[in-house]
């Protein structure tokens, strides 16, 4: 086993600040290092984790985490998924290791076999069939593994088995309208798993390889089968951008709510059954200003007390920074005015050159919440603001 690095930020309490009415809990963050690549030709990205209560030591979870490898000369070129795990809480990491089973396939587009990969992958552990579900989608490429721009988009998924450390062969999630979802996938969503067993996976999708919308999408799972059951609102923006991208879905106080990725700005909604929801809103910050998040995915962290967003901005002296990338912020929400508190804001993760704009959040217990990111390494030279390929684990600890 890999001995995790050494923490980078000391452990420290961290009350927010917020309006009294807003309950906000006190809590303490640690951010270590649990794997590194930069080579000059690759680095690791979409680091993220699920757990498997009582398969790691002494009754803990055992944290497994997946993420891809990204080719430096290409553009969002990702050839393969890797797999590592913890059964300590972090402070022994395995080494990163291929996962064969999530390998890309060949697939033939227009009498060209091309080969399509798998991710932007999310594992997440399904309590009512006690499996760790991983979800994402897949990419096709060129055969010299160059983005193909209309192509077809499936939501991908894989079952993890504790006892052999392994993963399933990657299926599809079949959608009823293959012509309106030829180009759909749950690519760095997050979902929420009901009491029930069923699942409410947020994806987004572009018909006829338009503008992208996005929706809630119902599924069953048995332990082994993902199953379309129904969608909900098909939501969408005329903004003469590419549409709306990467929706993360949450449940707090009765309510669900939904934060969603655009070019020009971050936007959110809430909904009474996760299917149906309000107009969108650009997401503020209390005093009324713009967020300042843009063109890059945003993640809740619930806690039971307080509802929270991790989020990239503008603003934070990194115009440097690939689109405001870095640092990593996490800020408590005002459920009720759909606005982040703006007194609550802290860096998870410092900016360092690179960006840190694809992230992933797991629920480890109720007492202790990660958030887990790498170092995209991209464009040439961020290494000279300290950058190195790290994979970070953000630890809050509730109190």
């Amino acid at each position: 086993m890999a001995l995790a690095g050494s923490s980078l930020i000391n452990i420290r309490s961290l009350l927010a600040a917020a309006p009294e009415d807003i309950t906000a809990p006190d809590y303490r963050v640690s951010l270590e290092v649990c794997a590194r690549l930069f080579d000059g030709k690759q680095c690791w990205t979409h680091p993220r984790a699920g757990i498997v209560p009582g398969a790691g030591e002494n009754g803990l979870p055992r944290v497994v985490m997946t993420m891809n490898t990204l080719d430096l000369d290409g553009d969002d070129v990702f050839r393969g998924l890797h797999g590592l795990y913890t059964d300590n809480l972090g402070r022994r990491w395995s080494e990163p290791a291929r996962i064969s089973n999530l390998d890309p396939r060949p697939v033939t587009l227009q009498g060209q076999s091309c080969p399509m990969g798998v991710s932007d992958f999310w594992p997440k552990y399904h309590r009512a069939s006690g499996k760790l579900l991983g979800t994402g989608h897949y990419v096709v490429y060129t055969p010299d593994w160059k983005v193909i721009e209309k192509r077809p988009r499936h939501t991908t998924y894989s079952v993890y088995d504790p006892e052999i450390n392994e993963w399933s062969l990657w299926q599809n999630l079949e959608m009823p309208d293959k012509l309106r979802f030829v180009d759909a996938g749950a690519g760095s969503t997050q979902r929420l798993d009901l009491q029930d067993g069923t699942i409410l996976l947020p994806i987004y999708f572009r018909p006829q390889h338009e503008n992208s919308l996005i929706t809630v999408v119902r599924c069953a799972f048995d332990g082994k089968l993902l199953s379309y059951l129904e969608h909900g609102d098909e939501m969408s923006i005329d903004d003469h951008t590419r549409g709306l991208h990467e929706p993360s879905l949450t449940y707090f106080d009765q309510q669900y709510y939904l934060t969603i990725r655009n070019d020009a700005q971050g936007y959110v909604s809430r909904s009474n059954d996760g299917l149906h929801f309000e107009p969108i809103r650009p997401w503020k910050f209390d005093n009324g200003q713009d967020l300042g998040n843009y063109n890059t995915q945003q993640h809740w962290v619930t806690h039971r007390d307080a509802l929270y967003l991790v989020y990239t901005r503008r603003g934070a002296n990194n115009d440097h920074v690939f689109r405001h990338r870095a640092p990593l912020f996490m800020a408590q929400v005002d459920p009720e005015r759909l606005v982040v508190i703006r007194d609550t804001e802290q860096i998870l993760v410092p900016e360092r050159g690179a960006r840190l704009g694809n992230f992933g959040v797991t629920e480890i217990s109720p007492q202790e919440t990660w958030v887990t990111v790498s170092e995209w390494m991209q464009p040439a030279g961020v290494e000279k603001y300290g950058s190195d390929g790290s994979v970070y684990v953000a630890r809050v600890q509730w109190q």
